[in-house]
């Protein structure tokens, strides 16, 4: 099975192993929007929300599935990350989150990124769905990887 790591010679699923990888400073960087009503973002901004604060709320989600990654990922390797930022915009009809994640580590870090973007996302709908149920998580991608063997990636067309 050419090219694929994560199977093995006969395709059946294993983990990779990095023992023999030389260890690199690692980056990595995701997004994701959510789209909801007027309301359903007024209230977000301005702290007027049932559950409370749904961006610190959102915020914490995502940094602690980012740590926990490993355990929900079926083949990913637990990584001990040396920072995960989450960070919000606020758009006319949306709210997008940015996660970074980095390690110095044999391993990259784009699925602790787009786990914290993913779990924030989900964090900010559980927060707000009392006011808009028919809010839309999408849009869920890699934007930025740095270090490793693979070396620098970065999304060449964020619009797309």
């Amino acid at each position: 099975m050419g090219g694929l790591t994560h199977l093995d010679e006969n395709g059946a699923a294993r983990m990779v192993d990095v023992g023999g990888k030389q260890a690199s400073k690692r980056v990595a960087v995701a997004s994701g929007r959510i789209a909801m009503s007027r309301k359903a973002l007024d209230a977000i901004r301005e702290g007027d929300t049932p559950k409370g604060d749904v961006l610190a709320a959102a915020r914490i989600a995502g940094i602690m599935a980012a740590k926990r990654t490993g355990e929900l990922i079926p083949l990913c390797h637990p990584l001990a990350l040396e920072a995960v930022h989450v960070d919000f915009a606020l758009e006319n009809d949306a709210i997008t989150v940015t996660a970074q994640a980095s390690l110095t580590g044999r391993t990259g870090v784009e699925m602790e990124a787009m786990v914290a973007v993913s779990t924030a996302l989900l964090t900010i709908y559980d927060m707000a769905k009392s006011i808009d149920k028919a809010m839309v998580i999408g849009e869920i991608r890699l934007i930025e990887k740095r270090g490793g063997k693979s070396g620098d990636w970065r999304a060449s067309d964020l619009g797309a």
